[in-house]
């Protein structure tokens, strides 16, 4: 038996990797390239998150509160997805400009901050350094967007209707496209953090040990190389442009002609009509939401937040009135689970501040969780792949739930002295470090397991002639989830202080002391809420005329 079970059992492993890793590479096609880059831009933007926390730690002396204002505002520009989807639908032909105009937005945005570490003294001459820094932290997330969009519509374009013989390719075999196509998207961004995770953990190393002035050269370095970002996007951009040539140039040799050879690829062969509804509610949403910022007045993030809600509902009641009742309930219901997925609060960044103050967590050892945790998010992408294709949505939201609830108690416990406990009892193995290395290593996977099946079953829904403005206003609606997270993040802080010690850079002075008194609280409320809101949107749903995918 043992024998038998030997021989059978690398069979088994590899029949394993065969469907879930090398089926994957199989189905990879070069028409995925391009939006795949694009994807990859946007993982690499993790480059900077480690220095950004710090900097703000160090340097700037924002609350937490105000950081998860900041972070709000830094979300909102994702509802903004919905008139631009249409602008690419319109525009298709040019939707390559937006991914310029996003670069050029992102390269801002890291010249501010390259300028902030290079150059501090001019720069604060012409504005103090926080409003510079809140100025490249909006800049860079209407850049991402810009270039979101297109790629997001880039992946539906990316997926053939024919063969290279031109025979129309079966619905069954696209949808599969479709998921790998997602999939992939998903892997790019992840890889990308990967890269940037690897590049954090050697930069980083011994940073903490430098003085000031040495932190500063290694964080300008970093923001530096981060300019790779627009790049990558750019090319993406450029090999589309090659592909697209390529393969009129295939068709122009069987003797088809450019309007024979866009009918049989489904490329936009007549612009869709303008929707007034989804410009002019962009326009009112872009130029409400820029005058309450500007006014500052009592409220804003509440009542633009409201405002945004309100139109995506509306033009996704719009959109989906032409589907059939079935369709419907199924798409709304599904957004509606991920929406409350997405949406429940975080501890902020008190819980950040504290790991590093109270548990020596230092620049490297951060870069090592974060490369710790894309690797494993990737490897759980591949390992759950079959399981998210053949659960429904809810089942998936309520397993991950269940597992981030659990794995959200070695913080907890830690912040009540666990790690002091293990490491007592364990010659100082089990630790700190030791503790959030394994928490780490199992909750990574959980974020990104949800969006995949999502994101495949819009792009699979989506209209001819709407690809781009019905993938935009579905991922409007729940990408409003984080900025509803960042609203209860905002609310919680406000209720439970946490504050890290500010210090007057030039005499040392103490302006706010360290106090973590609450942030144990503040973490149970987290956990528990985390916990309850899906649940009761997945009971809510199962017991309504609502389905799920």
């Amino acid at each position: 038996m043992n024998i038998e079970f030997a021989t059978r059992l690398p069979a088994a492993l590899f029949r394993w990797i065969d469907l879930n890793l090398l089926t994957l590479g199989r189905e990879m096609r070069l028409s995925y390239l391009p939006p795949l880059m694009v994807y990859l831009a946007a993982g690499i933007s993790s480059l900077t998150g480690i220095v950004g926390t710090f900097y703000v730690k160090e340097r700037l002396g924002l609350s937490a509160e105000f950081l998860a204002a900041l972070g709000f505002w830094m979300t909102l520009p994702w509802a903004l997805k919905m008139p631009m989807g249409h602008l690419v639908d319109l525009l298709w032909r040019w939707k390559s400009l937006l991914v310029y105009l996003g670069a050029g937005l992102i390269a801002t945005s890291l010249f501010i901050m390259i300028g902030l570490l290079g150059h501090t003294e001019a720069m604060r001459e012409v504005a103090p350094l926080a409003q510079w820094y809140v100025l490249a932290a909006l800049l860079a997330p209407v850049g991402y967007v810009l270039q979101d969009v297109v790629a997001d519509a880039m992946t539906v374009e990316a997926v053939p209707r024919v063969n290279p013989d031109g025979q129309l390719i079966d619905l069954e075999a696209r949808k599969q496209m479709h998921i790998t196509m997602q999939t992939l998207g998903r892997v790019a961004i992840i890889g990308g953090g990967i890269l940037v995770a690897v590049a954090n953990v050697v930069l980083m190393k011994d940073v903490a040990t430098l003085s000031e002035a040495g932190k500063g050269e290694a964080y300008l370095l970093i923001y530096q190389l981060a300019l790779v970002i627009p790049f990558v996007s750019v090319c993406g951009i450029w090999l589309a442009g090659w592909l697209k040539w390529r393969e009129i140039k295939h068709f122009s040799v069987q003797g088809l002609n450019i309007k024979e050879i866009e009918v049989l690829t489904g490329a936009h062969v007549e612009t869709p009509p303008i929707n007034w509804w989804i410009l002019g509610g962009g326009l009112v949403f872009t130029v409400v939401s820029l005058g309450v910022g500007l006014v500052q007045i009592s409220g804003a993030e509440e009542i633009v937040f409201s405002l945004s809600m309100a139109i995506v509902l509306f033009l996704i009641w719009k959109l989906t009135s032409e589907l059939e009742s079935e369709a419907r309930n199924v798409l709304v219901g599904t957004a509606l689970l991920v929406f409350v997925f997405r949406a429940v609060p975080t501890p902020g960044a008190g819980s950040t501040w504290w790991m590093i103050d109270e548990l020596g967590f230092d620049q490297q050892f951060l870069a090592t969780l974060s490369l710790i945790g894309s690797v494993l998010t990737l490897a759980g992408m591949f390992i759950f792949r079959r399981f998210m294709a053949e659960r429904s949505m809810a089942y998936v939201i309520g397993a991950l739930t269940v597992a981030g609830t659990i794995l959200s108690l070695p913080i907890i416990s830690m912040y009540f002295g666990l790690h002091v406990w293990t490491a007592a009892h364990t010659g100082g193995i089990v630790d700190a470090r030791f503790i959030a290395v394994i928490d780490t290593a199992l909750e990574s996977p959980l974020g990104q397991i949800a969006m995949i099946p999502m994101l495949a079953w819009i792009a699979n829904s989506a209209p001819e002639k709407l690809k781009a403005t019905f993938f935009a206003v579905m991922a409007s609606f729940t990408n409003l989830a984080l900025s509803a997270s960042q609203l209860t993040t905002k609310y919680i802080n406000q209720i439970f202080t946490v504050t890290r010690e500010v210090r007057e850079v030039d005499t040392g002075e103490i302006l706010v002391p360290a106090d973590y008194s609450e942030l144990g609280v503040l973490l149970i409320i987290v956990t528990i809420l985390g916990f309850i809101l899906p649940m009761l949107a997945i009971v809510a749903i199962r017991y309504s005329h609502l389905r799920s995918a």
